[in-house]
């Protein structure tokens, strides 16, 4: 017997996380979504690990462009959060009202992050209704002082 999708939400609702974005452009396309299954894989190589909903157009943007970025959120970033969480719908332009920066190349990073991560896909693993990317960080830059934004019981918070 298995849990239901709402019983493991339930669940889950009592990890805190940090909250991420994931960005990709390709072909004069961009896109982003709010992620927190988001961790640091491995130091040498340095890899990281992502995992999208296979029918996301950020999904199909980081497969077609082999490369993908992730904006760690700082605390008071909760409309960032959200707006890429979907409270801005998938076919809309999400970073309207958002400042970015670029890093190496031309994937956009949300302004205001404490860290952002280039990275280029190193491999993908489906796993059921998501795609599981590791990716190989090719740049990445992080600010001295912040305090990052935490989800837990679906609520923001951040560290006292």
């Amino acid at each position: 017997m298995t849990i239901t999708p709402q019983e493991l939400r339930k669940a889950m609702r009592n990890w805190a996380t940090g909250i991420a974005i994931v960005t990709a452009a390709h072909e004069g396309n961009y896109h982003g979504m709010t992620v927190s299954s988001f961790t640091s894989l491995s130091l040498d190589p340095a890899l990281l690990s992502v995992s999208l909903y296979n029918a996301s157009r950020t999904n199909a943007l980081v497969t077609a462009a082999g490369k993908f970025g992730v904006t760690i959120l700082a605390a008071g970033q909760e409309e960032v959060s959200n707006s890429f969480a979907g409270r801005i719908p998938d076919n809309e332009d999400r970073f309207a009202d958002f400042e970015v920066e670029y890093l190496r190349g031309e994937i956009p990073f949300i302004k205001g992050g404490l860290s952002f991560f280039e990275c280029r896909v190193y491999q993908t693993i489906p796993m059921g209704t998501n795609t599981l990317f590791i990716g190989e960080i090719v740049e990445a830059k992080s600010i001295e002082d912040g305090n990052p934004l935490l989800y837990f019981n679906q609520k923001y918070g951040k560290i006292a």
